[in-house]
């Protein structure tokens, strides 16, 4: 009976760690930040679309490039070019919580992605970019593990 409980208590230990993990990512319409190229918002200076014939997955998701070159850099560097707080809205996670994003509300800082909810709140966001991001990054490790 112990044997059963403890292996019980490890398989469900398992299955919490991987629903935080693929939780730790925005994930709209079965892929990462919306299908958006996470490598376009650096190279292009724009939102664009992935496509399902350039896919990566990363953390649990599948991330949707525009092209060959992009997914390849992106597997190559995943680091560089993932959004900030799993793409989730830095602006909500400044306030402690997880919120959706918008492909158009976006900002590149230090060479770090920041999505955020609508361009409303991007704007509210810009009004002190380095007190929300030193706020959204101590609030990250707790954020990032609660369901959404």
């Amino acid at each position: 009976m112990k044997q059963i409980l403890l292996s019980t208590g490890i398989f469900l230990a398992m299955c919490l760690t991987v629903s935080a993990q693929q939780n730790e990512i925005f994930v709209k319409d079965n892929a990462a930040i919306s299908g958006y190229d996470a490598v376009a918002y650096f190279k292009e200076g724009k939102p664009v679309k992935g496509i399902a014939e350039f896919s990566v997955t990363y953390k649990g998701a599948t991330w949707l490039f525009a092209n060959r070159l992009n997914a390849d850099l992106f597997k190559a560097t995943p680091k560089m070019y993932e959004p900030q707080y799993g793409g989730y809205c830095a602006y909500g996670c400044s306030q402690g919580h997880k919120a959706k994003t918008s492909p158009d509300a976006w900002t590149i800082i230090d060479g770090k992605l920041y999505l955020n909810y609508n361009t409303d709140v991007k704007a509210k966001w810009s009004k002190d970019l380095p007190g929300y991001i030193k706020k959204a990054d101590a609030n990250w490790p707790k954020v990032k593990t609660e369901k959404f």
